[in-house]
């Protein structure tokens, strides 16, 4: 049965437009259907194999088990440069056509594609590509993304919906993401009352889930600009919680087994002393530390890289000093790709447990 396309999109970056196409790509094909996906307009791209594609395509690609054609599966990217070159020559590309040309193939063999949006959906604009201008010419409803809340909620949506609206795009319903748990009736009470006076269904709203701002470990090093040294096999390990070396503390010891020591070189050896003793005195028999972060000048001594190839820990050397890598790496932005396998089964799981996946596809009938 065909199926209009769905156009996902988000009121800004980082709100769970890659985590909910995911989720959606994945439960529409568990219920049979033949889906195809398209990142119409990327800004982040990876050179594969000689070709240039948006980094979420590899991550679709794993997923549906495609391979990547870049004039389908990620037709515009509009990288650096790629602004002046268009104001400068409007009529050098056919964007339009280009996306077109994608669209026609991916509806040969599929029932159903699934377009990812860009950033916000004024994304795109200054080339006539918007993601309003863009779900238009490849006739896509849209689901939208937003962060939980009620005000701030109300405010995005109201904003970032009339970019389609003046379009003529048909908005399918909204997604509210990362809500607080214990605030989910409030949000459902609030945002759906107002969603319901505009007419726009609430297609459900999911929990927010610390586990999926987990960094990793090869996430940290980018961010604090050093090198890893020890272990570089476990770059993928995952993150829970910064430890810092002049503040160990037992609570923090015994909840987890992914935290990332973040410690001055020249005091390194007494930190992991002081780790392993607390860990002794108090039953704790796996290591708690996924990684550590060694910042500045200093020696370590036999016992301490024994403790680190013991526990197979990466070791990031940082010029940085410690308060400042701790900074940066709170501002890690945390995006799901094939390294975090354990994020992308809770994205569908997430979208599967919270989400009118039946609404979504009644409404896309044509």
């Amino acid at each position: 049965m065909p199926y209009r396309n769905i156009f996902v999109a988000a009121t800004s970056q980082h709100v769970g437009k890659t985590t909910s196409t995911l989720g959606l790509v994945s439960s529409f094909m568990k219920k049979g259907l033949k889906v195809g996906y398209c990142k119409p307009v990327g800004q982040k791209f990876l050179d594969l194999q000689n070709l240039r594609v948006d980094k979420d395509t590899i991550l679709f690609a794993d997923l549906i088990n495609f391979d990547i054609v870049p004039e389908v599966h990620s037709p515009v990217i509009l990288g650096p440069g790629a602004t002046e070159m268009y104001l400068d020559n409007p009529a050098q590309v056919n964007l339009e056509e280009i996306l077109l040309n994608a669209a026609h193939e991916l509806s040969k063999n599929n029932e159903l594609v699934i377009y990812e949006g860009t950033g916000h959906p004024g994304v795109g604009s200054v080339a006539n590509v918007s993601n309003a201008q863009v779900a238009r010419l490849l006739n896509a409803g849209v689901v939208m993304v937003v962060e939980g809340g009620i005000g701030s909620t109300i405010d995005m949506l109201n904003m970032t919906t009339a970019l389609f609206r003046e379009e003529n795009v048909p908005i399918i319903g909204v997604i509210v993401n990362k809500v607080i748990p214990d605030k989910m009736e409030k949000v459902r009470h609030y945002v759906g009352r107002w969603l319901e006076s505009r007419g726009l269904p609430l297609l459900g709203l999911m929990p927010y889930e610390k586990s999926l701002a987990y960094p990793l470990i090869r996430s940290v090093a980018e961010a604090v600009k050093g090198v890893v040294t020890y272990n570089a096999d476990y770059v993928d390990n995952k993150v829970e919680s910064i430890l810092a070396g002049s503040l160990i503390d037992l609570k923090e010891l015994k909840s987890s087994q992914d935290l990332l020591l973040v410690v001055a070189t020249r005091s390194i050896n007494e930190a992991i002393r002081k780790i392993e003793f607390m860990a002794a005195q108090h039953g704790i028999k796996n290591c708690p530390l996924s990684g550590i972060v060694a910042t500045g000048e200093g020696q370590m001594d036999r016992h301490t890289l024994k403790y680190i190839e013991q526990n197979n820990l990466p070791l990031i050397r940082s010029e940085i000093d410690t308060y400042g890598a701790v900074l940066r790496i709170s501002k890690i932005e945390v995006k799901i790709n094939r390294s975090t396998p354990w994020k992308i089964k809770k994205a569908i799981d997430l979208i599967e447990n919270n989400v009118d996946l039946n609404a979504i596809l009644k409404a896309s009938e044509i």
